[in-house]
């Protein structure tokens, strides 16, 4: 089985490994001290296993976990031993081991992993949805329906009753919710990344700490929309 492991201390990283490496048919393919880095490598490899600390500063385990669309089995490394109920909500996570970590507690977490590959096959075909939508919206302002493209929207901003939409030519302010456009919205170009915001993600120029730049638009991530955001980007 191949696997990879996540963790921000070098020490943690390298017991890891070596409790690995005490065990047939364990490779290690590559260690990581964030989880962006891992993101990039799972991006273009396919891994077996990952074990994941979970509090790690930028972005956390969980974080991580939020982000992957298809991810491997993870086994949660960690100090932390009021997290394990919460971890078997995400059913990716097969085990939680709690530093120091033993080696007779070890294989018993390798064991379960392999009880839970051999029940999941790998490559099983997925069943995918395709929904065709049109490429318009029309807003109401004035009495008037005003037609605009939806690639050329790239911000709505909620303003208490209203909410601004920013075009790549004008603005306008319009009588409706968040909740509401969004319904109207194709998936495939918009995200909502703040309870206030919504983006034309293909229009992001930088992302920076916790806020996008589209344009000239400043927009802020929140930190449970982050890993939706990060999950969908084309990371090289």
């Amino acid at each position: 089985m191949n696997c990879i492991i996540i963790d921000d201390e070098v020490a943690a990283r390298a017991i890891v490994r070596k409790l690995c490496s005490n065990l047939p048919n364990i490779d290690v393919i590559e260690e990581f001290d964030n989880a962006i880095e891992a993101i990039k490598f799972l991006n273009h490899q396919d891994i077996d296993i990952v074990f994941l600390d979970i509090h790690m500063p930028g972005f956390s385990g969980v974080d991580f976990v939020q982000t992957l669309k298809s991810p491997p089995k993870i086994v949660l490394t960690t100090s932390d031993t009021q997290f394990g109920i919460a971890a078997y909500e995400y059913e990716c996570i097969v085990d939680y081991l709690v530093k120091p970590i033993t080696l007779e507690r070890f294989e018993k977490c390798i064991q379960k992993v392999k009880n839970t590959l051999v029940q999941q096959p790998k490559n099983s075909p997925e069943r995918t949805e395709e929904t065709s939508v049109g490429e318009d919206l029309y807003i109401n302002i004035d009495r008037r329906l005003i037609k605009l493209k939806f690639h050329e929207i790239l911000v709505i901003e909620a303003k208490g009753d209203y909410i601004d939409i920013k075009t790549e030519k004008e603005g306008f302010r319009v009588h409706n919710t968040l909740k509401k456009i969004k319904e109207k919205l194709p998936d495939k170009l918009f995200l909502q990344i703040h309870r206030s915001y919504i983006i034309n993600f293909t229009k992001i120029i930088d992302i920076e700490d916790n806020s996008v730049l589209i344009e000239k638009n400043v927009v802020p991530i929140s930190r449970s929309n982050r890993p939706e955001l990060m999950r969908r980007l084309n990371l090289l």
